[in-house]
């Protein structure tokens, strides 16, 4: 047992640093995007006005471009804005391949859910809002938990954007820095700090699918037996 190559990735860079970068982004991606979702799951699927299917395509289909297709865009967005090369302008880009599938997922969810506890709701005097928050949120827990894990794996790997959008070690995130462990030609890779490097960038993903393991199976099963 040998732990020379995982004191090598935090001694020669700031990899702890990338590491933390990895996980503010995820986290506020995943937040915002189960927030977001949640609130529209409950217009589209719930709520009747004109065009709310079209609408529910539209946004399915923003996920079938391709990053490429959309990051000379997202660049000039984020420049506009002044969030080059900082954490909130990764997370803004990181929110557009997120959020899509989030919002069909959960207004899909929300669909199957009985109409009966909305009138109830509506009944005892609740808001939309109370509704959503004390009706709907308990009972979609086994939907937001897959979906969420789902959306920091796509936030946590996410390499394109986050490429292109930084420029300094203190805003990489960690795919961003195994990818620059390489240095000069194929022979002269350093394998032993890149295969460590990965081996840590992994360690959190299987924690979270270890912890949320049995809602990842409720969700998964739900509605898949009616009685």
């Amino acid at each position: 047992l040998d732990l020379t190559n995982y004191a090598q990735i935090f001694t020669q860079q700031a990899f702890g640093l990338n590491i933390l970068n990895s996980m503010l982004v995820a986290i506020v991606v995943v937040t915002v995007s189960l927030f977001l979702g949640m609130t529209a799951a409950y217009a589209l699927a719930r709520m009747r006005f004109r065009g709310r299917g079209p609408m529910l395509f539209l946004i399915l289909a923003v996920s079938m471009f391709p990053q490429i297709a959309v990051l000379s865009g997202m660049f000039e967005l984020v420049r506009a804005l002044g969030l080059y090369d900082r954490l909130p302008g990764l997370m803004l880009a990181n929110l557009v391949l997120t959020l899509p599938f989030t919002v069909w997922i959960l207004t899909t969810f929300m669909r199957e859910l009985p109409k009966e506890l909305e009138e109830a709701a509506i009944t005892d005097g609740a808001t939309p809002w109370q509704t959503t928050r004390l009706v709907f949120l308990p009972l979609m827990l086994p939907a937001m938990v897959p979906t969420g894990l789902l959306a920091f794996i796509l936030a946590w790997n996410e390499f394109l954007f986050a490429f292109t959008l930084t420029l300094s070690s203190e805003s990489r995130t960690v795919p961003v820095a195994i990818a620059l462990l390489s240095g000069g030609s194929r022979q002269e890779l350093p394998w032993g700090p890149i295969m460590a490097a990965s081996v840590v960038v992994t360690l959190p993903l299987i924690v979270l699918v270890l912890i949320f393991q049995r809602k990842i199976v409720t969700g998964l099963t739900a509605g898949a037996v009616k009685g």
